[in-house]
């Protein structure tokens, strides 16, 4: 019988050291430094303007978490990126996922500390407690902010819209809206992957020009539209294909069930209600990101709540949908797709 071992519990209760680590460099740009050449610990601590008390040791800790690589030994050796760091750690990338952890390192890294309080009161731990203002009060009062969080979270979707690009069967549809579509990255992804499909982005007016930006650039105004609306206050626009990307969670039950409610009216037969989540598994006992992220909206909203595929089609069973599948997209998260 093996011996009771409490290194996975000193891991998970000391886990945020590391993760402060990471954030921390990410802030710093380290790995936007990095990917123009390797650098040596003082030329590090120079480059980010550190105490010399950080090196070697900040990089260090860094190659023993497995998210940089060091050639060499002393102070001659030099510090580059992993793969995995130089595609999605470098700000002036395409693939660039560090938004949604310089969010994370600003935002909730503080709030997170008022988890105790927030599993006790049910109440959300973030702006709102400390100012009245939540947090897309603020967003929506300034352009420049607003966009800075909608490129972080298009950041995080990066993978997940163009797994789903490549999984889903689009062939037997000719329209697709994404409501809740911020960026318009996924209805861009998605029509230029496939170029029978006519894509719209549906969001609140303020987001529109920053989608249009996206659509501009990506060449593809001539199949991709944008659509401004309150997806609470009327009927969704209608095709045959409606997403919603990390949208429900943000909502109580009664808010999601008049979403999914609203989805099943504006498809026709046979159209299908696509939502992209980091969906718990069923038995509740797997997937660890997303049952903390199901916390972190009791953090943020105090009402939404993560939930798992058979949820999913449960709800959509009330609604009026019939056939359900999941599809695997990127690391912990999926696609529920429900069929009218």
């Amino acid at each position: 019988m093996t011996e009771p071992d409490p290194s996975q519990i000193m891991q998970l209760g000391m886990g945020f050291l590391a993760s402060k680590t990471l954030l921390s460099a990410v802030e710093l740009g380290l790995f936007t430094e990095l990917a123009r050449r390797p650098m040596t610990a003082p030329e590090i601590g120079q480059a980010l303007g550190l105490s010399p008390r950080a090196v070697p040791d900040f990089p260090d800790a860094l190659v023993a978490l497995k998210v940089l690589e060091r050639r060499g030994d002393g102070p001659e050796a030099r510090y580059s990126n992993t793969a995995e760091g130089a595609l999605f750690l470098d700000r002036n990338g395409p693939a660039y996922v560090g938004g949604l952890l310089e969010m994370a390192n600003a935002r909730l890294f503080r709030h997170w500390a008022d988890l105790t309080e927030g599993l006790k009161t049910g109440l959300a731990q973030n702006e709102v407690k400390h100012t009245g203002t939540s947090i897309f009060e603020t967003l929506y009062a300034s352009p420049e902010l607003l966009e800075q969080f909608l490129n972080a979270m298009a950041g995080a979707s990066f993978g997940n819209v163009r797994a789903l690009a490549a999984k889903f069967d689009f062939s037997r549809y000719k329209t697709l809206c994404d409501v809740g579509g911020a960026t318009a990255l996924l209805a861009c992804t998605v029509a230029a992957a496939h170029p029978h499909l006519a894509c719209s982005s549906f969001d609140l007016p303020p987001v529109a020009p920053i989608a249009q930006k996206r659509i501009d650039k990506a060449g593809l105004a001539d199949r991709v539209a944008v659509a401004s609306g309150d997806f609470f206050a009327g009927p969704l626009p209608k095709a045959d294909v409606i997403t919603m990307g990390m949208i429900l969670h943000d909502w109580n039950l009664e808010k999601k069930k008049l979403l999914i409610r609203k989805a099943y009216e504006a498809l026709p037969k046979g159209g299908a209600f696509v939502v992209i989540e980091a969906l718990i598994d069923d038995a509740r006992r797997e997937n660890a990101f997303g049952l903390l992220m199901s916390l972190n909206m009791l953090m943020e909203t105090g009402e939404g709540f993560d939930y798992s595929g058979a949820d999913f089609a449960g709800w959509c069973r009330e609604a009026g949908f019939r056939r359900f599948e999941v599809i695997p997209l990127a690391g912990p998260s999926s696609a529920a797709v429900a069929y009218k």
